[in-house]
């Protein structure tokens, strides 16, 4: 271990610096579809990151270098430098960069005053003092680790590497991992209103991770992300925060119950409500699904502040009030005198109702899981029931009240 308890072998630093490379090609990206949608970005292709025309040819390429633990710097000898160099001199001689692509280094790191990586700035640039900076570290540099692109470097003719260079932008001392969150937020300022701003960006980026690991994992890596699918996720999360409506969260929908889910659930008041129905086991399950989606969509809402506790209230009781004009309507048709076999069909006919209407919370907000997961939640609750007699067979069962989560 190291005086700062982190082992020397972690992985920590890779780990953010892949983490740093999917955070900007987001915000690029963002930023690029405010003016165009006729473009492509990959990760890991023709570089860190890629945009390309719409016919595949590159126009921009990014290096992105992230550092943590030290004050790094971007000398005329930096591995950082020397790497990005040999990758774009062999793409250019390989002819996938061709020439007038846009080439830019991306670091957190800090150019020294003088130095190749500062005359390559976009502004006061001096491509001229470049070359000569970089040809001399070449020639008279002993670092190991660059040997390989000095190598690249000087046996390309002097003609060849300025016309690289001139391609080449350092934009150094860049923001860090965590420090992006701001520009970020720049780019989503107007989707929606501020207070919703950390919500819809974690919801972008949410997208924007799956997205990535689906451009990763393709086969023969020849998938593109198109600019389109992000203008389209932006739209559609813009409409789901509007004031009559909520974000619904990927995941969520996705969610398929397994065996940890249902079985940390066995003994809790809504499954007992429906086992005293004997409800069958593919409902119990989907009962649990729903449960477990509802509560925590409810919970993200309410951590977000895109709704108030006094919002759920108001739902609830709307939920309740539904629920007793049905109750009471099959009470009515059941009557006091009923068998037990003929009172737990009638129950089963209410449950029925709940698991296929749909109450929204906000008038645009029509998942099912929703008002079905929020009826268990009340039923766990013992405000709602099926059976006729639940909350007399529920005390009698569990003590009153139940287990609730």
């Amino acid at each position: 271990m190291t005086e700062s308890g982190i082992s020397q072998f972690s992985a920590a630093d890779a780990a953010l610096g892949y983490l740093y490379q999917v955070r900007v090609a987001l915000l690029w990206a963002l930023r690029r579809i405010k003016s165009s949608t006729d473009f492509l970005v990959s990760i890991e292709t023709l570089d860190d990151i890629a945009f390309e025309t719409m016919g595949g040819t590159p126009e921009q390429l990014l290096q992105t270098k992230h550092h943590r633990s030290r004050e790094a710097s971007l000398s005329d000898a930096s591995p950082d430098l020397w790497k990005s160099l040999r990758i774009w001199f062999e793409g250019h001689a390989d002819k996938s960069i061709p020439t007038g692509t846009a080439l830019h280094l991306l670091t957190t790191a800090t150019a020294p005053m003088g130095s190749a990586a500062d005359h390559l700035r976009l502004e006061e640039r001096d491509v001229a003092a470049a070359l000569t900076a970089l040809g001399s570290t070449a020639q008279s540099s002993t670092n190991a680790a660059n040997a390989s692109a000095y190598s690249v470097f000087l046996s390309a003719p002097p003609s060849i590497r300025r016309t690289i260079l001139e391609m080449v932008v350092v934009i150094d001392a860049a923001p860090t991992v965590s420090a992006i969150d701001q520009e970020l937020r720049m780019e989503v300022f107007w989707a929606v209103e501020r207070r919703y701003h950390e919500a819809f960006l974690e919801r972008i980026e949410g997208w924007w991770l799956r997205r990535v690991l689906k451009q990763l994992s393709a086969v023969g890596r020849g998938d593109r992300i198109f600019a389109v699918e992000i203008e389209s996720e932006m739209s559609d999360l813009r409409d789901q925060f509007k004031q009559d409506s909520l974000p619904i969260d990927d995941d969520l929908l996705a969610f398929t119950l397994d065996d940890a889910t249902q079985a940390a659930h066995t003994d809790y008041t809504f499954v007992r409500q429906l086992e005293i129905i004997e409800a069958g086991k593919k409902r119990i399950a989907a009962a649990v699904r729903d449960y477990y989606r509802a509560f925590e969509q409810r919970s993200r809402w309410l951590r977000n502040d895109l709704v108030l506790i006094g919002d759920i209230a108001k739902y609830e009781q709307k939920l309740i009030e539904e629920w007793e004009i049905v109750f009471e309507a099959m009470n009515d048709e059941v009557g006091r005198d009923a068998t037990e076999v003929a009172k737990k069909k009638a129950a089963r006919d209410v449950l029925k109702w709940a698991e296929r209407v749909v109450i929204p919370i906000r008038t645009n907000v029509t998942e099912p899981f929703v008002s079905r997961g929020s009826y268990h939640m009340l039923a766990n609750e013992v405000r709602v029931g099926w059976h006729p007699d639940f909350r007399s067979r529920l005390a009698s069962l569990l003590g009153v009240g139940g287990r609730e989560a």
